[in-house]
């Protein structure tokens, strides 16, 4: 059986001299790995839409065992991201994250749209690299299940007092009257400002989930906060972030 679909190319593989194994997010099909005859030659035209981080239109044909590309176009490249190392090592912590996170065999629309926009702004944007991780990384713990409790505080029901804390360990936030006569470990002081972004990124539409603003200190907290959870939840470590994290330095 034959099939057309769109989809992100999130990790390859070189088989043998001339093959690959690509997985590519999808929108209708989530997750899928297929190959890609003679890609390694750069006259094939497959080459280049199969490449990472490729946004492409894929023919793909359904075999017994496997998924075999048979034709490939380029939608989009995002060229932005490969003149910031910085950016482009973001951008494939990403390409990780999904390839682990995002459900195979089902609709994964909007892991998909989430991701392409965040190539979109890394790549076309000035939009601060550290607030678009952070909507990554929590709105996708969000998809997979594991959405923090950010409506109140987990002891009095107080929606928001001007210190609060979150929790790492059980994504819930407590007032700071509430943590003082119950303390709990791995609590991070949030200002009302992180508070708001935690629950925008949570509880937004999808196109407006990068839509806010923090100041430098703020956004680096936000990204602290969401990285933590996220490998708490996903209990996964990423060699992806690591290279990030030095590429930055």
């Amino acid at each position: 059986m034959k099939f057309q679909t769109t989809g992100l190319i999130i990790k390859q593989q070189n088989i043998g001299e001339q093959d690959k194994l690509v997985t590519v997010l999808t929108k209708d099909m989530g997750v899928l790995r297929a190959f890609v005859k003679g890609a390694k030659n750069i006259k094939n035209p497959k080459s280049a839409a199969t490449d990472l981080l490729c946004y492409s239109s894929l023919s793909v044909y359904e075999g017994k065992e496997k998924y075999i590309i048979d034709d490939a176009s380029l939608c989009e490249l995002f060229f932005g991201l490969r003149k910031d190392m910085a950016k482009l090592s973001l951008a494939q912590y990403f390409c990780e994250l999904a390839a682990y996170i995002c459900p195979a065999n089902a609709n994964a629309s909007a892991h998909l749209s989430l991701i392409l926009n965040a190539l979109h702004l890394l790549s076309n944007s000035d939009k601060d690299p550290e607030l678009i991780k952070a909507c990554v990384e929590l709105r996708l713990a969000c998809l997979a299940g594991y959405m923090p409790d950010l409506i109140m505080c987990k002891g009095c029901g107080a929606y928001e007092t001007p210190q609060m804390y979150f929790s790492i360990t059980d994504g819930a936030l407590k007032c700071a009257d509430c943590f003082k006569k119950s303390p709990a470990p791995a609590c991070v002081p949030i200002d009302a400002g992180i508070a708001h972004a935690l629950r925008h990124i949570c509880l937004s539409e999808d196109k407006k989930v990068f839509a806010f603003a923090l100041s430098q200190k703020g956004l680096e907290a936000l990204s602290f906060i969401t990285e933590a959870y996220t490998a708490r939840v996903l209990e996964r470590d990423f060699q992806t972030l690591h290279f990030y994290k030095a590429m930055k330095q």
